[in-house]
C-alpha cells in the first residue's frame, strides 16, 4: 500500500521519532538530468533539508542521473529512486517517506511513479512507503511562497543587468497536463499581486508545448510572450524561471538561454536577463520541510488511530 498524504494539522514532529514508531527516512527526488550540477544541487537541498529537520534525507533522482559519471559527482555514483527503494527495503529499511522536488502533479508524478511503487510495495509489503505532496497546492499559502523566491530572484537579477522597471515573465517548461500550467498560473498571480508598487507587468509563459488545440492552454509561449513585451514598447525584461535546478532547458547554454538569445537579436533594443532556478532558495527549503512535516504527521495519526489508507 503506498500512503498519500492527507493535509492532517500539522504538529512539529522532528525529533527522531514519530510516536515512538519507527524513524521514517525520506528520500527526496527530482525528475532527474544529464548534468551533474543538478544532481549535486539535489544532494545539497537533501543535507539541508535534514539539518533543518532532523530526519535522514537521502537524494535521488527518478530518470537520467545514472548515466553521470561518478567523477563528476564527487565520486558517489547516482542511483535512481526507485532501486534505492528496493535497496532500501532489502536492507531492512521500515518506512520511506518519498517527497517531491516538483512543483505540481506532472505526468512523472502522476502516470510514471505510481505503478511503479505499487510494484515496489507489493515486493516489500514490510517497508511502508508514503508519497507526499508536491511543493505547490491551491488549498494553502504555496504559490505566494514559491512567489516570493521568485521575487527575490527578479530583484537580484534586475540590479546585476542595471534595469528600473523591468517587465517579468514567469516561466515554466510547459505540461501536457492542465493542473501543472495551474501551478504556473497561480504562481504568476501571486508574483504579480506581490509587485503592484512596480511599473513593470507580470506575465506568464510555457517554454514549450505539444503541438494541437488539445494543449493551447500553455499558451503563450516564451519566444511569443517576449515578443508582445516588445510590441508593448517594454525595453527591459527579466525571465523568472519556475524551475527547480538548471539542466538542458535552464541551465548555461539551454533551451531558455536560445530563446533569449535568438529574441535579442531579432529585438536589440529590448535587454533581456534570465534568473537562477529556485531549487536551492530558502522558500523551496522552507516548502520541502512542510510537506515533510506534513506527511510525517498523517503517517503517525493514520498507525496510531489504526485508520485505512487511502492507495495511489
Amino acid at each position: 500500500m503506498v500512503f498519500i498524504g492527507d493535509g492532517f494539522s500539522r504538529r512539529k514532529l522532528f525529533n527522531g521519532s514519530v510516536n515512538n514508531l519507527t524513524t521514517p527516512t525520506c528520500f527526496l527526488f527530482d525528475n532527474g538530468s544529464y548534468r551533474p550540477d543538478s544532481t549535486l544541487a539535489l544532494r545539497r537541498v537533501a543535507a539541508r533539508l535534514a539539518a533543518k529537520t532532523g530526519l535522514p534525507v537521502r537524494a535521488h533522482s527518478l530518470l537520467h542521473s545514472d548515466r553521470v559519471e561518478p567523477a563528476e559527482l564527487g565520486g558517489e555514483p547516482a542511483q535512481l529512486l526507485e532501486p534505492a527503494l528496493a535497496d532500501f527495503a532489502r536492507e531492512g529499511g521500515h518506512c520511506a517517506i518519498l517527497l517531491p522536488l516538483f512543483f505540481g502533479p506532472s505526468g512523472a508524478m502522476r502516470d510514471y511513479l505510481p505503478p511503479r511503487l505499487r510494484e515496489l510495495q507489493i515486493r516489500h509489503p514490510e517497508c511502508p512507503l508514503h508519497l507526499a505532496a508536491c511543493l505547490e497546492s491551491e488549498v494553502d499559502d504555496s504559490a505566494a511562497v514559491i512567489a516570493t523566491a521568485l521575487d527575490r530572484a527578479v530583484s537580484v537579477a534586475a540590479e546585476e543587468n542595471g534595469f528600473r522597471h523591468p517587465a517579468v515573465i514567469v516561466t515554466d517548461h510547459g505540461s501536457p497536463l492542465p493542473a501543472v500550467t495551474a501551478v504556473r498560473n497561480r504562481v504568476g498571480a501571486a508574483l504579480a499581486a506581490m509587485r503592484q508598487s512596480h511599473e513593470g507587468r507580470v506575465a506568464v509563459a510555457s517554454m514549450e508545448r505539444r503541438d494541437g488545440e488539445a494543449y493551447a492552454f500553455n499558451e503563450p509561449l516564451l519566444a511569443s510572450a517576449l515578443r508582445d513585451l516588445a510590441s508593448a514598447g517594454e525595453q527591459e525584461v527579466v525571465v523568472a524561471l519556475q524551475f527547480i535546478f538548471p539542466g538542458r532547458h535552464a541551465g548555461a547554454g539551454g533551451d531558455i538561454a536560445s530563446i533569449c538569445t535568438e529574441f535579442v537579436q531579432a529585438f536589440p533594443g529590448v535587454s533581456v536577463a534570465v534568473t537562477l532556478p529556485l531549487g536551492e532558495s530558502d522558500e523551496i527549503l522552507q516548502l520541502l520541510a512542510r510537506r515533510l512535516e506534513e506527511a510525517v504527521s498523517s503517517l503517525s495519526w493514520t498507525q496510531s488511530n489504526r485508520c485505512p489508507t487511502r492507495n495511489a
